[in-house]
């Protein structure tokens, strides 16, 4: 038996690979967009659980303290970006920030139902619970947060802040 001339099917077999290839780059284009979209819609439902959670404390504080006025109802903090600082900071993603700030508000909830007008002897406190608090296991980082800027503003505790990579000191 004879095997039968190659030379009579390059063009199908050419046509057969550019096919494949084609397909290949298609399905790895399809697969890079979805896993976009996919990250995009984690990001923001995320964001949104954060929202939400802080909106029913808010709700809860406000009928709880609906009769006070000079109290502090929520805190809010704020991380500081990089803007002109020489030091380097990280770049922290959607889930990492939230889950920070969850931590901070657990932290700082002391504060709710506090007068506003005795804030300033609870300043102290509020320094010391962030001044350099460490957070351990944060989507599998820890981070230091240094409290720089606190203000009361509408029944709302606004505090800034600084976050850091911890890094663990020598032996």
């Amino acid at each position: 038996m004879r095997i039968p001339p190659f030379h009579r099917f390059e063009r199908l077999v050419q046509s057969a690979g550019i096919f494949t290839l084609g397909v290949l780059v298609g399905a790895i284009l399809y697969n890079s967009i979805a896993q976009a979209r996919f990250e995009a819609l984690i990001n923001m439902h995320s964001e949104l659980e954060t929202k939400l959670a802080q909106y029913e404390q808010e709700i809860q504080s406000l009928n709880q303290f609906k009769r006070q006025h000079t109290v502090i109802k929520s805190v809010e903090p704020r991380i500081e970006e990089e803007a002109g600082l020489k030091e380097v900071r990280p770049k922290l993603d959607k889930l990492t920030e939230a889950e920070l700030k969850k931590r901070m508000i657990d932290d700082l909830s002391v504060f709710i139902g506090r007068s506003i007008y005795d804030i300033d002897t609870d300043a102290k406190l509020a320094r010391k619970l962030l001044e350099k608090r460490i957070y351990y296991g944060v989507m599998g980082k820890d981070y230091t947060v240094e409290a720089k800027t606190m203000l009361v503003s509408d029944n709302k505790l606004l505090v800034w802040v600084i976050v850091r990579l911890y890094e663990k000191p020598p032996a």
